[in-house]
C-alpha cells in the first residue's frame, strides 16, 4: 500500500476500520505507508522530529489482537504522531526541540500517552514544535528547534505553520498520520490547526490528563487533538480521556463518547453568537467569515448577530506574571525527577548560554531569564489573587456572559488570519494580522475552543473557531461537524515554494517574466 492514491489519503477512522475489520487492510500496512510517506515527503515539510523504531512491531501485535478478536475500540491500529513534549516511556525522546534534552529518555509515558496505548493506538512518532513550546524567548520563531529545525507550512513553504504545536499541525495537513496530540498554553493547538487547515481543539482544563508533559503552566496546560475531520477527532479526543467514576470526562463524555455527538443536522435550531468584535478589519477575512456564516444560517442555525465577544487583553500582564512564576517551579520539578542531563532552569540557562551559535541562534531566552527570579514560587499572594480573581474569573465571565444573556450553544468568530511569512529576525513579533486573539479568553477561562477550516485568502487556509462554556465539547464538535460537512473547506497542501510567486512574477512585466515548469 501507498499512500499516492488521493482516497486512500483521504480515509478517515471509521473508513481504515472498515476496511481493518473486512481484510482488506492491516495496521501493519498503513503504519507502513505512512512511515513511507514521512520518508519521501517530511523533507519539505520537516514536521516530524522522530518516529518510532518500534512502530512496524507494534502495529504487527495490534493486527494479531484484531484476528483473536481482541480488537479494542475505534483506535485500534490507528498510526498518531505526539508533540515532542509529551514522555514516552520507549525507544523515542522527549526533548522539547531542545539540544539542552538531546538523547533524553522518559521515565515512563505520559497520562494521556498510557491512554492511547491501552485504546490500540500505534505511535508513529514526535513531531517537531516551537523549542520549549514557545515560552523561552519574546522573538520566538513558531516551529523553529535547535534540534529539529524549522517546520513549514505544507501550504506555502514560506510561510510559518505558527503556534509551538506546529510540527502536529503541520505533519496531520500533509497527511504524515491519522491525528496527532498537541499542547496548548494559549493558541498553540488552534493557531497551527487553522493555518495549517486542518481541525483543532483546546478542550477543558482537566478534561486530559497532563501529567508527563514538560510544562509551562499549569493553570493554562492542556493536551489536545488534531486532525483533518471533526469525526476523526473526536474518536482521537475519546482515546485521549480517563473515564472514572465522578471524573470531569464523564460530564462532558457520557459513556457513548465524543463521536456519538455527532450528526449532520447539529446546527439545525442551535443558537450561536457571532462575535464581529474578533473578526478584525481585513475585508477578505470577513467575506471568509461571512460565507461560513451563511453556511450556518443555511443548515438551521439561529444566528445573533452581533454579540460582544470575549476580550481580556487587559489581562495579559497578570497572565503572564502567572505563567513565569509557574514556569520557573514547575520546569524545575519536572527537570529534578527526569533523566535529562539538565537538572534545573537555572543549568538550562547556563546550558544554552554555552551552546550558543545553536541553542539561541535566532532568538535568545528572556522568558527563562525572568522566570529564574520568581524565587518565591507560588506561596506569594499575589500570585493566589491574581490566579483566581484577576485572570480565572475575569475570563470566565467574558464567555460566560454572553452565552448567557442571549442563551448561546457558541460563539463564533474567525480563528485567525492566514499563515504568515516566516521570519527568523523578527519571528512572531512579525505576525501584523489585526484578528483579535481568540484564544487567550479561552485559554484564561480554562475553556473549550474548537477550529474548523472555514476558507481561504490567496490560497492559505483560514479557521473559523466556536468557542464555548466549561465542559461543552460535546455541543461544540456537534456544531462544528455539521458546519464542516457543509462547507467542505479544507484543502489540499500543494508544498509549493510560495503562494507570492505569481504575484511577484507579473510585478515585471511580460517582457521579464520567468518561464516555469506547471
Amino acid at each position: 500500500m501507498h499512500l499516492t492514491d488521493t482516497s486512500m489519503e483521504e480515509l478517515g477512522i471509521e473508513e481504515i476500520q472498515e476496511r481493518f475489520a473486512d481484510g482488506t487492510l492491516s495496521s501493519v500496512e498503513l503504519v507502513a505507508a505512512f512511515l513511507e510517506r514521512i520518508e519521501r515527503i517530511d523533507g519539505l515539510v520537516n514536521a516530524v522530529i522522530e518516529t518510532n523504531p518500534d512502530a512496524l512491531e507494534i502495529a504487527e501485535r495490534l493486527d494479531a489482537e484484531r484476528r483473536a478478536g481482541r480488537a479494542r475500540g475505534p483506535l485500534h491500529g490507528i498510526p498518531i504522531l505526539l508533540k515532542d513534549n509529551i514522555d514516552t516511556h520507549d525507544r523515542c525522546h522527549t526533548t522539547c526541540g531542545s539540544i539542552a534534552l538531546k538523547g533524553h529518555i522518559a521515565r515512563k509515558d505520559a497520562d494521556v500517552v498510557d491512554h492511547l496505548r491501552n485504546a490500540g493506538a500505534v505511535l508513529l512518532g514526535k513531531t517537531n514544535l516551537s523549542e520549549w513550546a514557545g515560552c523561552r524567548g519574546r522573538r520566538t520563531v513558531s516551529g523553529w528547534s535547535s534540534l529539529g529545525g524549522l517546520t513549514r507550512n505544507p501550504h506555502a513553504l514560506d510561510r510559518s505553520p505558527e503556534g509551538s504545536s506546529s510540527g502536529a499541525a503541520a505533519a496531520i495537513a500533509s497527511y504524515l498520520a491519522c491525528v496527532a496530540v498537541g499542547t496548548e498554553t494559549d493558541g498553540s493547538l488552534v493557531h497551527p490547526a487553522s493555518t495549517n487547515g486542518i481541525v483543532g481543539l483546546r478542550p477543558t482544563l482537566g478534561l486530559v490528563d497532563r501529567e508527563g508533559i514538560i510544562p509551562v503552566s499549569s493553570s493554562f496546560d492542556t493536551p489536545g487533538p488534531l486532525a483533518r475531520s471533526v469525526a476523526d477527532l473526536a474518536v482521537l479526543l475519546d482515546g485521549m480521556v480517563r473515564r472514572t467514576k465522578g471524573c470531569h470526562a464523564r460530564q462532558a463524555n457520557d459513556d457513548a463518547g465524543f463521536r456519538a455527538a455527532l450528526r449532520p443536522n447539529g446546527l439545525r435550531g442551535a443558537r450561536i453568537g457571532v462575535a464581529r468584535n474578533l473578526a478584525g478589519t481585513d475585508p477578505r477575512i470577513h467575506a471568509v467569515f461571512q460565507t461560513a456564516l451563511d453556511v450556518m444560517k443555511e443548515l438551521g442555525a439561529i444566528l445573533i448577530d452581533p454579540v460582544e465577544g470575549p476580550v481580556v487583553d487587559y489581562l495579559q500582564e497578570a497572565k503572564s506574571e502567572l505563567i513565569l512564576r509557574e514556569l520557573k517551579l514547575e520546569l524545575d520539578r519536572y527537570l529534578e525527577r527526569s533523566t535529562a542531563p539538565v537538572r534545573s532552569l537555572d543549568e538550562l540557562i547556563r546550558f544554552n548560554e554555552a551552546h550558543r551559535e545553536t541553542a539561541l541562534a535566532y532568538f535568545g531566552q528572556e522568558y527563562f531569564e525572568t522566570a529564574a527570579t520568581k524565587t518565591d514560587g507560588l506561596r506569594d499572594k499575589l500570585y493566589r489573587k491574581t490566579l483566581i480573581t484577576r485572570v480565572r474569573y475575569a475570563a470566565r465571565k467574558a464567555i460566560d456572559r454572553p452565552l448567557r444573556k442571549h442563551c448561546l450553544d457558541a460563539i463564533v468568530a474567525p480563528s485567525g488570519g492566514p499563515a504568515c511569512l516566516i521570519d527568523m529576525t523578527m519571528g512572531d513579533m512579525g505576525i501584523h494580522w489585526d484578528v483579535e486573539r481568540n484564544s487567550t479568553p479561552c485559554s484564561a477561562a480554562g475553556y473549550p475552543h474548537l477550529t474548523v477550516p472555514a476558507g481561504t485568502l490567496d490560497r492559505m487556509p483560514i479557521g473559523i473557531s466556536f468557542i464555548g462554556g466549561a465542559w461543552q465539547e460535546r455541543t461544540l464538535l456537534r456544531l462544528a461537524h455539521a458546519f464542516e460537512q457543509k462547507a467542505n473547506a479544507r484543502i489540499r497542501p500543494l508544498f509549493i515554494s510560495s503562494v507570492n510567486r505569481d504575484k511577484l512574477d507579473d510585478l515585471r512585466g511580460p517582457a521579464h517574466r520567468s518561464s516555469r515548469a506547471p
